[in-house]
């Protein structure tokens, strides 16, 4: 089943690329990139989190998505130990999601990164 792509999806995924300024945050490479979430995006608690997700090119988002373990510590390595358990937490507990507020915060975070 695919997920549907939410204008706040279009939203959060210009802020990801943004903050990592235009480049593949695995290997710098500046095309095709992406916005890739750790945790997929059936998890609403972390659907629009932005220390869920990574800018990367199509390339090694494939990679990474093949090879858990390596997305793993990579991942952990990327925002911390501390900041990837309170992340795992957030996905594992359910929220009620507000979308204006979300996109509120995204708009924000995206004029802080100008």
């Amino acid at each position: 089943m695919k997920i549907r792509i939410d204008p706040l999806d279009t939203l959060f995924s210009k802020v990801i690329r943004k903050r990592a300024g235009g480049v593949c945050e695995y290997c710098g490479e500046k095309k095709n990139l992406q916005c890739s979430h750790f945790h997929g995006r059936r998890k609403k608690s972390t659907r629009w989190d932005i220390d869920n997700a990574s800018a990367l090119c199509f390339t090694c988002h494939q990679f990474l998505g093949e090879h858990p373990n390596i997305h793993t510590d990579w991942f952990t390595k990327r925002i911390g130990s501390e900041r990837f358990e309170q992340l795992d937490i957030r996905a594992r507990t359910p929220v009620k999601v507000d979308k204006e507020k979300i996109k509120e915060n995204l708009i924000g975070y995206l004029g802080a990164l100008k």
